[in-house]
Order: structure tokens, then sequence, then C-alpha cells
């Protein structure tokens, strides 16, 4: 069965408000669909990316330069396909965004092999969980937003079904951002997962600052505490001075990159994320490595993409989404037969591939091409 055709399509849909962290902010939700056809009628239903404005570029990569290379080739040369596609970026140009368009292809095939044999890609990959915690990203800063309002939001997410919460840290003074730890923490209750993300917005001593006051908490990780430029060894000095595990991964866009994190000392959890760092191809090299040194795998959002490969892997933990429906409009509305979520836990889908239905409607609404 072989590969006849690639179509993508970009997708942004506007937010109503800023969802930033410390150092970014998002106002749109940009997400990549990729269709792979086979020359036996097999077409791919899957989706890529979160806070992606440049879909447009991505979407002509896979098409002027992925789609040519990887024609005729069988939907099951994974490995080969993927070392072809990747030795374009031995070449000196933009390689974030040529290993995002090479993973929305990576996950295409993957999803037609899964459709060719009948077995979903957690199945494919040698898995067998059948559901997996969810926690949700949120404790945004908001212009006006009070502790209270804080509380509010942690009740929220435990009435639809999350175990946890993901807390936006690193905009503010360790202190001060303490106290918004503590006010998630005492409305939670002391069996909500809570972790705090400071999206490397810290110095070593803010972080190790923050991360003492934060201690009783009870927290299940802190992720990319540092800054960007010397994380890896900063992110060690922080680990050895907090008992809070260190998450980090999400930044990186290759399985070497998760290597550097693991071989420094930095992590205790690592969150590489399929659609930034080629696909499952590359996720699973990275988990491999991982499992053998004692880190735990996450996966940065994309639930879509991360129940499958979490569920995988005997040391994958929490499925990450945006429960706040203005967050992610696709997790919401577009993602048309999502599993339920209950007392915390998502379903694994077993459809084969990732077992995607999308909205038509929505897709046609909100494309860009």
């Amino acid at each position: 069965m072989r590969i006849h055709s690639i179509e993508a399509i970009p997708l942004e849909i506007p937010l109503k408000k800023n969802f930033g962290g410390s150092t970014y902010t998002v106002l749109t939700r940009c997400t990549v669909i990729t269709r792979m056809r086979t020359d036996g009628g097999l077409v791919s239903e899957v989706y890529n990316g979160d806070n992606r404005e440049h879909g447009r570029e991505i979407v002509r990569l896979i098409h002027e330069e992925l789609a040519p290379r990887v024609k005729s080739m069988s939907i099951f040369e994974g490995e080969r396909l993927w070392e072809g596609v990747f030795a374009l970026t031995h070449a000196s140009r933009d390689r974030k965004t040529l290993l995002e368009a090479i993973a929305c292809v990576d996950c295409a095939l993957w999803d037609l092999a899964g459709k060719a044999l009948g077995k979903s890609v957690c199945a494919l990959l040698g898995g067998s969980r059948s559901r997996l915690p969810i926690i949700s990203i949120g404790g945004y800063y908001m212009d006006g937003k009070t502790l209270a309002d804080i509380g509010r939001e942690m009740e929220a997410y435990r009435q639809v079904g999350m175990a946890g919460c993901k807390f936006k840290v690193g905009g503010l003074t360790p202190d001060e951002d303490a106290k918004r730890v503590e006010a998630a923490r005492s409305a939670a209750g002391p069996d909500f997962i809570l972790a705090v993300d400071a999206n490397r917005g810290w110095s070593v001593e803010d972080a190790v600052r923050f991360a003492h006051l934060v201690e009783p908490l009870d927290i299940r990780w802190f992720e990319e505490p540092c800054h960007w430029h010397d994380d890896a060894a900063m992110m060690a000095h922080v680990r050895q001075a907090t008992r809070i595990p260190i998450t980090a991964g999400q930044s990186e866009i290759t399985s070497h990159g998760v290597r550097r994190l693991v071989e420094a000392g930095a992590v205790d959890l690592v969150n590489f994320d399929a659609s930034e760092g080629g696909g499952v191809t590359e996720w699973r090299r990275a988990a491999a490595l991982c499992r053998v040194a004692g880190v735990e795998m996450a996966h940065h959002e994309e639930p879509q993409i991360a129940q499958h490969l979490l569920a995988a892997v005997e040391h994958g933990t929490y499925v990450e989404c945006f429960a706040d429906p203005e967050r992610d409009p696709v997790w919401q509305a577009m993602w048309a037969n999502r599993p339920a979520i209950k007392d915390g836990t998502m379903e694994v889908a077993q459809d084969p591939g990732f077992g995607l239905i999308l909205d038509e409607g929505m897709v046609r609404r909100y494309r860009v091409d």
C-alpha cells in the first residue's frame, strides 16, 4: 500500500482573550490537518500543533518539499521515510518549522498504518492501557484575575472531570506566584494533581526560591523553570535544590535534545512533543532513552496524539488538555468523537490509527489556505 498524495490544511481560530504564559501570548488556536491518501483509497485524518501562526508555511513545506519525496513509498516504510525527510534539516534553514512539517507527515503515516492493519496507534506501539489520567493546562494570567477566581477555576476543572491542573507561573515574582499556587491548592484540595509551569521564565535563584515556597503544597512537577539560554545546566541546579520533580522537553525538536537534558541531570520527567519534534517516530526514540535513564514521560498538550503514545509506554504519565472552553475550540468541538472523560481519566481511542473524526463544518469555516 503506497502513498498517493497529501493534502495539508492550515486552521486558525481566533480566541476571545489572550491565553499566554510568562514568556508568550496565545490569541489564536492554530493547527494543521494532514490527509494522506494511499493508492488503495485509505485517507489519514490527523491534526498537529497548537500555537502555530506559521501553519501556512508548514503546509507549503508539506506540499512542496515533503510530499514529492514520500510519494509512492510504502506506508510501512516509516523509518526509511523519516530518515529521508530528516536529511533536509542538514542544510542551513528553519529546522524547527521543518520538524513540525515532518511531524504532520509522520503522524499521518502512523494513522494510515493503523487503519491498514485495523489497530490503534497505541496498539501498534505495543501498548495496552485503555485509560489515562488527564489534567488541564490553566492558571493563566488575566487582567483583574483574583485569588478567588483561581479557586473557581480549579473547581471548574474538577467539574468537567479533570484529575488536576498544570498551572502557569514564572510571570510574576516567586512570592507572588507562590500565593497564586497556594490559592489553587487550597481550592482544589489535597487529592487534585497540581503541577506548575514557568515556561522558562526565571533565573536559577528565583526558580529555587519559588520551589522552596511551594514545596509544602505537594507539587507534582516544576516545568521549564529557567531561562532558555543555558536551561539544562540551570535546571540541574534547581533540581538539586528542591524535592519537586523537574520537567522539560517541550522546547526540544529531536530526541538528541532530550538526551542532552537527561545527560545533564536536569529532568525527572520529559514532556517531548511529537508535533514539535518530528512525529511518533522520533517521540518513540525519546521515550526509549528516558525509559533506560529512569525518567518519566509526559507529553506537551496534543491529547489526540499523546493519549496513544503515553498509553503505549510503562513510564507514561498524564494527558494534557485545555478544559477552558474559550482556550481550545478544537478540543471542545472540532474533535467530533473525542473519548469520554470520567473520574479524572480519559479513554484511549481504540479505533484504527489515531481514531479521529473531525467536524468538517469547522474545518471549512476556519481553514486559511
